[in-house]
């Protein structure tokens, strides 16, 4: 099975109802206040669907980040395939607009794995994900030699959507992104310039 399907299977229906419970709940009170009854009266279901679909709270948190960041990855467009400078994370500031909640949650738990060293697998899960999708498309861009460049793109990205959590202002933010990718078209020209003159000189 395709992780496409894999995934449609694990998300329809009643456990996608009760991840996007947990996600509600982690954005509204913070991650201590995750129970599986404080997600099933979220969801409006008896708490012992929870137990049967996830067991434990850890399970559940952890199904619930990556639910989020598959959704994060396909509405941000951070990977988008067509290796141009334009489709790049263009859809960064709607996902940060149009699902606030599911942002939060994953700041909350990156948080949080400050005061609790068991989390901290899942973040440098989450980080290296998101990594791994910059460092991509940025070689199909055509800047793959560029050490560190990938994090510090993310990095980048990363804090124009947590300012944007705590200080909502999407044109800002978008005036942010276009800057950045002017930065990379940028980049990317001068590294043409220099494959240029190296073909010259050879």
């Amino acid at each position: 099975m395709s992780n496409e399907s894999s995934r449609a299977v694990q998300y329809g229906g009643g456990r996608e109802a009760l991840l996007e419970a947990t996600i509600r709940v982690v954005a509204r009170a913070g991650l201590r206040k995750v129970t599986n009854r404080a997600v099933a009266e979220e969801a409006g279901v008896t708490h012992g669907l929870v137990s049967h679909h996830f067991g434990n709270r850890d399970n559940l948190i952890a199904e619930a980040l990556r639910y989020v960041l598959d959704r994060s990855l396909d509405r941000s467009t951070l990977e988008s395939g067509t290796g141009s400078v334009d489709d790049f994370a263009r859809t960064l500031v709607e996902m940060a607009t149009g699902d606030a909640d599911g942002q939060a949650f994953q700041y909350e738990l990156i948080l949080e794995s400050r005061r609790r060293p068991e989390l901290r697998p899942l973040v440098a899960s989450l980080y290296g994900t998101y990594r791994d999708a910059t460092r991509r498309e940025l070689a199909r861009i055509g800047l793959a030699d560029t050490p560190g460049l990938d994090h510090a793109v993310f990095a980048a990205l990363d804090g124009l959507v947590f300012q944007e959590l705590a200080d909502p202002d999407p044109e800002r933010m978008q005036s942010a992104l276009d800057a950045l990718h002017d930065l990379l078209r940028s980049a990317t020209g001068s590294l043409a310039t220099a494959a240029t003159a190296r073909a010259a000189q050879g």
